[in-house]
């Protein structure tokens, strides 16, 4: 008898979860559609939709067009119902915020934070997510999760951190979810920084049309998230995407993860600034971003970004240098996934067509022809937010495929 119980429960479970994402996914539906997409009856329908609107979150809109017979409800996904926080960590800059359950923000905040230590750089984040609940007025007991986007190895079987070449020698074997949970009191999903970018994307973003998508994230590192059909590829271990580490050049420079020339040691945006600090000190051509560097002293990815717009000059060759290089990366993506479309995002796609346009050339040089022939290959919509989304993004995502009684229980 006690099992029949828990069977039952458990159907009962399974079809909330199953109505309350078919509401999700549509503007406004009706149960009599609810009935006709999930094949169950119109009185079990009725009862699962007072079980949602009660918990407030599904809320009925007024009456729709009918087909003959009475007007149909119609019932929509109550996106204020609940909410969530996201944060993306990088060396020395962390963006955080919160979101309605459908993606809408309250606040994006960035704070400069030394994450070397991830102890103190934790501890840090975990005071400014106090300060960000107490600031937005939510019952914290309408905040349901955190999501955390990291720039390096996540381990997907024991949800630890294993490593990260950006962050340090100290990230090692860093149970991020455990800490800040004890810290912050709710619960938090951590997930790699480019496979949260892509889900962004993919939820959110210009990746909504498509089931095979990849998104590129050029920041401090080069790497890169992979969706086939409709579903996160994590491969082995968790660790799919590391594009970053392809050796380009054997002879260039010691890469953080232990080898020499990776396409990241060479175009992500440390290297390019290191590289024009270096080169603007013996450049002699009259130049604007030489003119600034005698100026400051030296100069920053945006001063890069800002003074590339006038061809043939040394930010302009050099932001095109770096688009046709990472496109040999891109290109590799292609011939190994097969995608139908390509985001590009992070900080250097603030140079717009500029990176875009040699990128896209390596990319149709380098690629296999009729893998690339039909391929888009775009900039993400949210550019320098993708991660922060993505941390979002991968909080709901584990929420709604937990169910109702997952938003419910919160720490």
């Amino acid at each position: 008898m006690a099992n029949d119980v828990s069977n039952l429960q458990l159907v009962k479970k399974l079809n909330r979860i199953s109505i309350l994402n078919i509401i999700r996914e549509h503007n406004t539906i009706s149960r009599q559609q609810l009935a006709r997409l999930t094949g169950l009856t119109p009185a079990a329908i009725t009862g699962i939709i007072r079980d949602l609107v009660a918990l407030g979150y599904v809320i009925e809109m007024g009456l729709g067009k009918s087909s003959g017979g009475r007007r149909p409800v119609k019932l929509q996904f109550n996106q204020d119902s609940g909410y969530v926080l996201g944060a993306e960590i990088t060396r020395n800059n962390t963006t955080l915020g919160m979101v309605n359950l459908g993606a809408k923000p309250l606040m994006i905040k960035q704070y400069s934070i030394d994450m070397t230590d991830p102890q103190r750089g934790l501890a840090l984040l975990a005071d400014e997510v106090k300060k960000i609940i107490i600031e937005s007025g939510v019952d914290k007991k309408k905040i349901f999760g955190m999501g955390v986007a990291y720039p390096g190895l996540v381990d997907i079987s024991t949800r630890v951190v294993k490593r990260s070449p950006n962050l340090g020698k100290k990230w090692r074997d860093i149970p991020i979810e455990k800490w800040l949970q004890e810290m912050i009191g709710i619960r938090v999903f951590v997930e790699n920084n480019s496979n949260a970018a892509a889900l962004a994307e993919y939820s959110f973003g210009l990746g909504k049309e498509t089931k095979n998508m990849a998104y590129i994230n050029l920041g401090e590192g080069i790497s890169a998230g992979i969706i086939l059909n409709g579903m996160l590829a994590y491969g082995f271990k968790g660790y799919t995407g590391e594009i970053g580490h392809l050796v380009i050049n054997e002879d260039g420079p010691l890469c953080n993860c232990g080898n020499n020339g990776c396409l990241e040691s060479l175009y992500a945006v440390p290297a390019l600034v290191r590289k024009a600090n270096n080169e603007l000190a013996l450049y002699n051509q009259k130049d604007p971003l030489k003119a600034l560097w005698l100026e400051k002293g030296n100069v920053t990815i945006e001063d890069i970004i800002a003074n590339a717009n006038e061809a043939d000059s040394y930010a302009w060759k050099l932001i095109r240098q770096a688009g046709w290089h990472i496109g040999k990366g891109v290109a590799a993506i292609i011939n190994v996934f097969n995608p139908e479309a390509i985001f590009i995002g992070g900080i250097l796609t603030e140079a717009g067509n500029i990176l875009l346009e040699p990128l896209r050339e390596s990319v149709q040089k380098h690629a296999f022809p009729e893998l690339v022939r039909e391929v888009k290959i775009e900039l993400s919509s949210m550019r320098r937010d993708t991660g922060f989304y993505g941390a979002c993004a991968v909080t709901i995502r584990a929420l709604f495929e937990g169910g109702v009684d997952a938003l419910l229980d919160v720490y």
